[in-house]
């Protein structure tokens, strides 16, 4: 029967090139030069941390353009709050979004269920599994999943006959 699965994944490896093309950016802007930005990439956890609010937004943008420069999209960023850190400083924690989580999974199955498509799509772990009997239907489910409004940047793979 063929099926597909719809998944999120990131690249880390391009994730690491865009928070390094930020790095050596900081290093030659003139408006930071002798500013405490630093921006780091560990375990999925992207920290910045800046000298004042504005350097922070300025921060953010960049990380922005280098994600998009690097052909991610800028939806699989969960952006923490900024905080407070030594004297007028902030840190800010961006979280790299993997996988579906649950409740995003619930809500694309219930759009697929009430579609009344003859498919069947099927939680497993961080990844949905959609099935049915014609590619033409498993094809129209692919549209209506794109069609919704999800932040998420998601992914089509593993499509079989």
């Amino acid at each position: 029967m063929p099926s597909f699965d719809i998944v999120s994944k990131t690249d880390k490896a391009e994730v690491d090139n865009a928070v390094a093309g930020v790095v050596r950016e900081l290093g030659q802007r003139f408006d930071f030069k002798g500013a405490k930005c630093t921006i780091e990439h560990k375990d999925d956890v992207i920290t910045i941390v800046a000298d004042d609010a504005p350097k922070l937004s300025q921060m953010q943008e960049m990380l922005k353009v280098h994600l998009t420069r690097r052909k991610l999209d800028v939806g699989c960023l969960d952006w923490g709050d900024d905080q407070r850190a030594a004297g007028d400083a902030r840190r800010q924690e961006v979280k790299v979004k993997q996988g579906i989580d649950k409740e995003l999974a619930k809500t694309i199955v219930k759009a697929i269920k009430d579609s009344k498509m003859k498919v069947q799509a099927a939680i497993q772990g961080d990844e949905l599994r959609v099935t049915g009997k014609k590619i033409d239907d498993l094809q129209d489910a692919i549209r209506l999943v794109k069609g919704l409004k999800i932040e998420q940047p998601l992914q089509y793979e593993n499509f079989r006959d």
